[in-house]
């Protein structure tokens, strides 16, 4: 008990002389106020691509996470899966239970079609989660005004959230085209809204998140012991859910309007029967034929 207390006093003594020390070159080149929005809005704190675009830095985060995926993707093919075996070690069974729980997902909330399903709830969660932990890291970007910024998740821009609720919309759509023609339109276009709520549920929890830490990182107080707790608690809790939440609403939904009605299950059905009952005919005629 004294040797935890003494650590504990140690280590707010060393908090205490950093911040003294660091005050004085703690220079903020833009107010809290402007910190902010441009945490919203992006119109600030730009970056230069190829030499002449000027975007806002979740463009890069974007562009990174992505190509960290499908570079994670091909060598966990090549490499980690050829050597999988029957016991599981710790890195398989951590990639069977992440592919384990999107298929689950899947087959529970749409039983009729859910192999597509699974597929596109699995890629959209891992971006989803990936894209919220890459803020973690706290990767620098150099904006067009010679300041350096940490590059936000992907998804903390209003645009990415956007794209992300209509595609997951338009998923649904094309299902239940696929499943139920014309009457999977009228199914899929009745949740009209569905795309607004995706858009700003992702966008709302991901920008609250970075907003908090964003005023716990302005203030050099602040910034030498909360930003651990902080960025990690609001960055992990908001990966998991939004990933959850994303995915979940989506097989919902898919399961909705993939699920084909009462006539054509009942038709479906009889002509399976009769198809069992034909080939159980064929079987024992042609048996006889033998006999």
């Amino acid at each position: 008990m004294k040797k935890s207390l003494m650590i504990l006093l140690l280590l707010l003594a060393a908090l205490l002389v950093g911040i003294v020390l660091t005050r004085p070159y703690s220079v903020k080149h833009e107010t809290i106020k402007e910190a902010m929005r441009d945490a919203v809005v992006h119109d600030e704190n730009r970056i230069r691509i190829f030499g002449a675009l000027l975007v806002d830095p979740s463009l890069v985060s974007g562009f990174l996470v992505t190509g960290f995926l499908l570079i994670a993707a091909a060598l966990i093919r090549i490499f980690a899966i050829p050597k999988f075996q029957y016991v599981p070690g710790r890195f398989q069974l951590l990639i069977e239970e992440w592919v384990g729980l999107f298929d689950r997902l899947a087959k529970g909330n749409s039983p009729h079609k859910n192999t597509v399903l699974g597929a596109y709830i699995f890629a959209a969660g891992s971006y989803i989660f990936a894209g919220t932990m890459f803020e973690l890291f706290g990767v620098q970007g150099i904006t067009s005004q010679g300041h350096s910024v940490s590059l936000p998740a992907p998804l903390a821009n209003i645009n990415g959230a956007i794209a992300m609720g209509c595609f997951s919309y338009l998923f649904i759509l094309f299902g239940g085209i696929a499943a139920n023609k014309v009457k999977g339109i009228g199914k899929t276009l009745k949740e009209f809204s569905l795309p607004i709520s995706m858009t700003f549920r992702l966008f709302g929890a991901l920008l609250s998140g970075m907003l908090t830490t964003e005023l716990v990182y302005y203030y050099i107080r602040l910034s030498f012991f909360l930003p651990v707790i902080v960025g990690v608690l609001f960055t992990v809790l908001h990966a998991v859910i939004q990933a959850y939440v994303l995915t979940m609403l989506t097989s919902v939904y898919y399961g909705e309007v993939t699920e084909q009605d009462d006539k054509k299950k009942e038709k479906k059905q009889s002509n399976g029967s009769r198809s069992a009952k034909k080939k159980e005919i064929r079987n024992h005629t042609m048996g006889g034929e033998v006999s």
